[in-house]
């Protein structure tokens, strides 16, 4: 079912170009050619994509990365342009198709394209096509496959159901309802899809629009897609005058236009080459018109002349098919590319010229030909070109296959890592429930801990407070014996001043004391007095002594209590400090490893 779909819906082009190319050829091929061609032996067309004979992979649609980045000089010049051109739309700047040959910066792509299209005031459009993207489409089955094959090497379309894709499919579908002319062909999910880059769905459909209707690219597909034969037609009138030994060299191998340029005009070279190039070929396609195709088909063919002139007919198709698309991921490459194309001199009147060759050939065709002869001809190539789309289709399928198995192991993945994750989970989820123990531990070990302190601080301010009251008693106890040793001491100096005034009286006793009233020398003293006054000294000296030993051990005490009370403070802070840590340290760097585990596997799954 899948094949018939492909056929009637997707790869009718390919087959009516293979026949008006075999026509073309009448006229621009050798009589050999010529004659093998009427009489309805053709060379027949092979796969696109033999797997047998070519090993390497074909570039995937969507590849290559583009910088946004620019010169600061340029954005400038842009700048200036885009505040001139905003002031007169219906007017071009002169300087503009200068710029676009340098390629449009791609942080203003979206903002020149539509410009370049005229789709500055498409508000009706707008409103148009949010309306059509309601309406059901004839061609939706065609749409949804061609969706994921377009741009898979790209980020915002590999994701099957993903806003690339739906954006892409609203404005395929759009277009399929607008159109009904032509609806939905092959090749216009890539154009869209370069669009939906630089700009909002609804203006990328303006855009595609004017592109289709405007730049004449829905006129490839009318009337039997004549008008696509007939660019072939052109394409190697152009060849035989540009590059004419290459043009001897595809028509000795049986080599047609058709066989190798059908995505380049359907596509506009949006299907199978790398982004930087097709957005600069989008860039002159805007500004100069369809005709640069064949300005850049040019190029392709004169850039790979040598290559291809050492090939067969099997040999230039594989080589059409990977190396010429992979050769310009290299953004050196595709610059020159660029620059050779934008140097050739493609006239509109030699275009003309070819197309009325062409209108001549095939009114002479119709002319000399029988009849049943043209549609055995015809059949003929129908069926080949069927066999042709039939491998492309199972080429296609294959691809879709290796991609399916390709998300079934990155799921796969995805699901290990999400159960390696749970486990993880889990074991967090234990080492959480054992840090709460600990904590719980630990809070008890802290209480207890401080009701230690506090009894071991009671008692030491219960000791400092007796400590205070013995050493106030000592205080008391001093000041009482200094004030009676005082007193002591004024009235023995008392009892001198009178014996010192009685003695001065007495010759013989004046003898005694000195000129400041001291004794000279007592050489007799009565035994009697002397000892109670030696008793009396000695009893106030050992009271003093005890008193002095008394409130020396006093001080020691209170010294030692404070001690203690340091020591007890330091322990009681260490506690504290030992607690507050494993409270703000080991439980919350627990309590975040195990958010973080959680958070990220969040993510993951989604």
């Amino acid at each position: 079912m899948e094949r018939k779909r492909n056929k009637d819906t997707l790869y009718e082009v390919l087959s009516l170009e293979s026949e008006l190319e075999r026509e073309r050829k009448k006229t621009t091929a050798s009589p050999n050619i010529l004659q093998s061609a009427s009489q309805g032996s053709m060379v027949p067309s092979p796969p696109e994509d033999d797997e047998e004979e070519d090993n390497d992979e074909p570039l995937l649609s969507g590849s290559g990365d583009v910088s946004k980045e620019c010169a600061e000089k340029i954005l400038e010049t842009w700048g200036d342009l885009l505040s001139k051109w905003h002031l007169n739309l219906s007017v071009r700047p002169k300087q503009l198709p200068a710029l676009v040959r340098s390629g449009v910066p791609e942080a203003l792509r979206g903002e020149v394209w539509q410009l370049l299209a005229g789709c500055h005031n498409n508000d009706h459009q707008v409103e148009e096509y949010r309306t059509l993207i309601t309406k059901e489409s004839p061609q939706d089955s065609a749409i949804t496959r061609d969706i994921n094959r377009t741009f898979p090497a790209h980020d915002y379309f590999k994701d099957t159901g993903g806003d690339g894709q739906d954006s892409l499919y609203k404005i395929c579908k759009a277009y399929s309802v607008y159109d009904e002319e032509i609806g939905y062909c092959q090749g216009q999910s890539f154009l869209a899809a370069v669009l939906l880059l630089h700009m909002p769905e609804e203006q990328a459909f303006s855009v595609l629009v004017k592109i289709m209707f405007d730049y004449g690219l829905r006129d490839l597909f009318k009337q039997n897609f004549e008008d696509l034969h007939c660019k072939f037609f052109q394409l190697e009138r152009l060849m035989q005058e540009y590059i004419p030994d290459l043009y001897n060299h595809f028509l000795n191998v049986g080599l047609e236009a058709h066989m190798y340029a059908s995505q380049w005009f359907l596509t506009l070279f949006t299907a199978k080459f790398p982004l930087y190039m097709v957005f600069h070929i989008i860039d002159l396609l805007l500004c100069e018109g369809i005709s640069v195709i064949f300005n850049v088909a040019l190029a392709l063919l004169k850039t790979s002349r040598e290559d291809l002139l050492a090939t067969d007919f099997e040999g230039a198709l594989k080589f059409f098919r990977v190396p010429v698309p992979k050769r310009y991921r290299s953004e050196e490459n595709a610059k020159k590319l660029m620059e050779l194309a934008c140097s050739m001199k493609i006239s509109q009147k030699k275009l003309k010229k070819y197309e009325k060759e062409y209108d001549s050939m095939r009114e002479q065709q119709e002319q000399q030909e029988p009849p049943i002869e043209r549609y055995e001809r015809e059949n003929r190539r129908l069926q080949e070109a069927n066999m042709r789309l039939e491998q492309e289709n199972d080429d296609l399928a294959h691809e879709l296959v290796s991609s399916k198995i390709a998300l079934r192991k990155d799921l796969d993945n995805a699901e290990e890592k999400a159960d390696a994750l749970n486990k993880e989970l889990l074991m967090t989820k234990q080492k959480l429930v054992d840090s709460e123990d600990e904590k719980r531990r630990l809070e008890e070990e802290s209480a207890q801990l401080k009701e230690m302190c506090r009894r071991e601080l009671g008692k030491s301010e219960s000791e400092i407070k007796n400590n205070g009251s013995i050493i106030g008693e000592y205080k008391q106890i001093c000041s009482q014996l200094s004030e009676r040793l005082e007193k002591q001491q004024m009235a023995n100096k008392g009892e001198v001043e009178k014996i010192r005034l009685k003695v001065e009286g007495c010759e013989k006793c004046s003898i005694l004391f000195n000129k400041e009233g001291r004794l000279k020398a007592v050489r007799k003293m009565k035994e009697g007095s002397e000892e109670e006054t030696d008793e009396e000294k000695e009893g106030l000296k050992n009271q003093l002594r005890e008193m002095e030993l008394e409130l020396a051990q006093t001080k020691l005490q209170l010294v030692e209590a404070e001690c203690k009370i340091q020591d007890l403070e330091h322990t009681l802070g260490l506690a504290l400090n030992e607690v507050q840590a494993a409270k703000k340290t080991w439980f919350n760097r627990t309590l975040t490893s195990i958010k973080t585990v959680t958070g990220a596997q969040g993510k993951e799954t989604t």
